[in-house]
This record gives structure tokens, C-alpha cells and sequence, in this order.
């Protein structure tokens, strides 16, 4: 998955696949997590969003299943 990447941040990058509907996010300190099921507004919000953290934290975390892909 190519990942695009975001500052200032925590985050070092963010991926999408559309087909499958996973956003992908890699934090600076080298942990890969992967969201299922995140629509594609979703990713457009949170690529126009200031604060990633605080995006991730208020839209994604506790609302789509997620597994950590790297730690």
C-alpha cells in the first residue's frame, strides 16, 4: 500500500486502499496500524484535518476494527 506522508504529526504516513477499505497509518515511532472497513470520506477528512492525532483518536479509533501490522 503507498502511503502519503503527513505534518506536523505523530504520524509519519497514511494509507487507503479503496478496494478493500483499509487506512493504513504509520506513527513516527515505527508502528504500522491498519483500520478495516473506513469509508473513503473518511480518509478525505482526515487528510484535511490540522491535527491527525486528534482526528484519529475522535474518528477512527473505537469505531473501525483495528490491528496492528507492526509494532
Amino acid at each position: 500500500m503507498n502511503r502519503t506522508p503527513v505534518h506536523p504529526s505523530n504520524i509519519r504516513s497514511i494509507g487507503y486502499d479503496a478496494e478493500t477499505r483499509i487506512l493504513e497509518v504509520e506513527f513516527h515511532s515505527g508502528g504500522i496500524c491498519q483500520y478495516s472497513g473506513v469509508p473513503e470520506t473518511v480518509l478525505q477528512e482526515f487528510m484535511r484535518d490540522a491535527s491527525k492525532r486528534s482526528y484519529t483518536r475522535a474518528n477512527t479509533r473505537d469505531r473501525y476494527p483495528d490491528r496492528r501490522v507492526q509494532s
